[in-house]
């Protein structure tokens, strides 16, 4: 006769450390630290979590566990909207009817950027990330620089690192022209791409900063190359930073949806 105890005791211990680890900062949590609160060795926290990991609904960066995307991708069926995508929304609907161009609300997810909505403009376009739910690795388009760009030192040279390569194999940036772009972004405070990868798209991004100077987001216009011209190009931005800003001043950093950005992710139409 099978025991079924032991598989339900893991699935509640699963469950149960993934409640902690959803509870934890946005830096994650130790497994040492995970293992103290859940009441268990840190082997079998370490064995639950690798299972979490390879469904999807944990990650590990460093020596620390965080939630990862693609559990939030998979519940976002559910029709659930909070946070900062509902934050965002009339943000998005504005810059859209103001610039009648197509908007996009990207977010961290590790190594790379996810875009959380998006309102399409009255002009077709091609974009990196497509639709909702769409990755691309941070660096690969105007959004993902802005936020990679302005992320703590550490963070950033770990992502350079780890991305230089799969940004050669997309026929983008080398390491030494990654890193200027990084640096202008991080001078002006905006990123303006027309690199020429997507043939007559041009876009333009700005960062979006919590009130405690975290880059948890980043606001970005995806349009023709002939609509974002030198001469069209200061007034973009302006519109763009200030609505970036006025999201920003929304956002609470004690609210768990967005201390984590990627909760805030919701229904796709």
């Amino acid at each position: 006769m099978i025991d079924s105890a032991e598989p339900q005791s893991s699935l509640r211990r699963a469950l149960g450390l993934l409640r902690l680890v959803g509870a934890a900062e946005a830096s994650g949590i130790r497994l040492k630290d995970l293992a103290e609160q859940a009441g268990c060795s840190q082997p079998t926290a370490h064995r639950a979590l690798q299972d979490l990991a390879a469904e999807g609904f944990v990650e590990q960066v460093g020596k620390r566990y965080r939630l990862a995307l693609d559990f939030f991708v998979l519940a976002a069926r559910a029709g659930h909207a909070d946070g900062l995508r509902d934050l965002a929304k009339p943000v998005l609907l504005r810059l859209s009817a103001t610039l009648t161009d197509t908007i996009f609300l990207l977010v961290r997810n590790g190594y790379e950027a996810v875009c959380l909505d998006r309102i399409e403009g009255p002009f077709p376009i091609r974009s990196f990330t497509g639709d909702i739910g769409g990755k691309v690795p941070l660096g690969l388009g105007q959004g993902s620089l802005a936020i990679l760009a302005h992320l703590p030192e550490p963070e950033r040279e770990a992502v350079i690192r780890f991305n230089v390569p799969r940004l050669l194999d997309r026929g983008f940036l080398d390491e030494a022209a990654l890193r200027v772009e990084l640096e202008k972004a991080r001078a002006q405070g905006w990123v303006n791409l027309n690199t020429g990868l997507i043939p007559g798209m041009a876009g333009l991004g700005v960062p979006v900063f919590d009130a405690q100077g975290r880059a948890v987001a980043a606001l970005s216009v995806g349009t023709l190359a002939d609509r974002l011209r030198p001469e069209r190009l200061p007034g973009v931005v302006a519109i763009l930073k200030a609505e970036a800003a006025s999201l920003g001043a929304m956002l609470n950093p004690f609210d768990t949806a967005l201390r984590h950005p990627s909760r805030s992710l919701s229904a796709v139409a």
